[in-house]
């Protein structure tokens, strides 16, 4: 029975179908079917009639004002712990259900906000992003939210990490932008040894040289292929608009680069030039710049990355951008206004986000003696500069774009088991303004 009236049902919409093709008009008249454009993707089909679509997401056109969706350090390493690993990283292990579910939540937390893009600060899969790593653990969860993905890489997708062997960006570059096929169809793949980082050999799929993680050199890189082609570098700096917004996403992983975390090293300073020419170019009424090693750490754990990066903030300082957004501190913090030099500037100063809360372990905030704040060794830098924080919780900043001002709104999706006492959630939200596009 339910094969014939599925049949009688197929029969009358075709029926029906017929009559409104022959008598468009006169079909609207008598309540029958409407003419379905099947270019809109406006409307669905509900028994006897046609009715709005109500999954647009994230098909529907860009907000207004658009929304961006902020957060870092997200997928824990699938499989067991390898020996000289970080214990409680991976997903499984006395900690592991924790950091399932803190990943989990985060997801969901963006699913439930529907942002119109989602930038990741990095270290998007622990310990070293192996693309099988991205495939099972990433891929379960952020997976869902790949097309509207705009990804910086981070050190745990470059460097040797806790004793497992880094992959110079391989697997990062190979899960975003694709992997290359021999002729044969199989996956094309680099056995790479003598990186200086990553004390051993691994074999990884090629990636291809541009795509949503931005462009990969398929040669120039630092060590020997042991299948006999050229080390590919992965670049991965690029920019976009969003509403009237203009948004760069930036590489600072330099160590195991040509030339280093050296102004004047071949890799970085490509970069460098890079950025000036896009800022250059630039007339939005507000730009924002992200990458994963912040230039001042609420944890007190500024790395040379870190201090590398303040030659991003000249550039962002000189042509008046607006906010700089940060993974690496395992935490959500907030900085007040800032100059290239650590000094508050109310005026023109750039306003720092950490959001390193994806669902990796957490790290604390450090306001007392916090000499690895910033580059100037301030011991109170972090008790001056912060205006809000906490290590205690997981969750993702909405970052609405306004079209001369923005809107933070993070929100707690998780609260870390081990912290037993005080709230059980954390909020921070405000508004602030644009410079301006000055004399970009």
């Amino acid at each position: 029975m339910k094969t014939i009236a599925a049949g009688f049902q197929v029969a009358v919409l075709i029926g029906a179908a017929a009559s409104v093709l022959a008598n468009p008009v006169g079909a609207r008249a008598q309540n029958q079917l409407p003419r379905y454009n099947p270019w809109s993707n406006s409307r669905g089909w509900s028994p006897g009639n046609w009715v709005p679509n109500d999954n647009p997401w994230p098909y529907n056109k860009v907000q207004n004002p658009p929304v961006l969706g902020v957060v870092g350090d997200v997928a824990c390493q699938p499989g067991e712990e390898e020996s000289g690993e970080k214990a409680g990283e991976n997903c499984t292990g006395d900690t592991a259900q924790n950091l399932v579910e803190s990943q989990a939540a985060t997801a969901q937390q963006i699913e439930n906000m529907k942002p119109d893009l989602v930038a990741l600060l990095g270290d998007e899969q622990y310990q070293v992003g192996q693309y099988s790593d991205f495939e099972n653990s990433y891929e379960l969860s952020y997976g869902a939210f790949k097309l509207i993905t705009r990804p910086a890489p981070g050190n745990h997708e470059f460097y040797t990490e806790h004793g497992a062997t880094g992959v110079a960006g391989y697997g990062y570059f190979s899960y975003f932008n694709g992997v290359q096929h021999n002729a044969d169809g199989s996956i094309m793949t680099a056995t790479i040894a003598g990186n200086p980082d990553t004390g051993g050999t691994f074999t990884q799929p090629v990636p291809h040289s541009d795509g949503q993680a931005g462009h990969f050199a398929q040669s120039g890189g630092l060590g020997t292929n042991t299948a006999g082609g050229p080390v590919g570098v992965g670049n991965g700096w690029y920019s976009y608009n969003l509403g009237s917004w203009h948004i760069i996403s930036l590489n600072i992983e330099c160590e195991t680069q040509p030339g280093g975390c050296s102004d004047t090293g071949s890799w970085f300073d490509s970069e460098l030039q890079w950025l000036k020419n896009d800022l250059a170019a630039n007339h939005s009424a507000c730009t924002l710049a992200y990458w994963h090693q912040p230039t001042y750490s609420p944890a007190n754990g500024l790395s040379l990355e870190g201090t590398t990066a303040q030659a991003f903030w000249q550039l962002l300082y000189e042509y008046h951008a607006d906010l700089v957004l940060n993974g690496h501190d395992h935490l959500y913090a907030r900085y007040r206004p800032l100059d290239p030099n650590s000094n508050y500037d109310p005026k023109n100063g750039i306003r720092e986000f950490v959001v390193g809360t994806g669902g990796e372990t957490l790290d604390t905030v450090v306001t007392t003696d916090a000499t690895a704040a910033d580059p100037t060794g301030n011991p109170n830098f972090n008790a001056e500069n912060l205006q809000a924080s906490s290590g205690e919780f997981w969750g993702v900043m909405a970052l609405t774009l306004n079209p001369n001002g923005y809107a933070w709104d993070y929100e707690s999706a998780l609260k870390d088991p081990a912290q037993t006492t005080g709230p059980a959630s954390f909020s921070d939200k405000g508004v602030g303004t644009c410079h301006g596009s000055g004399d970009r």
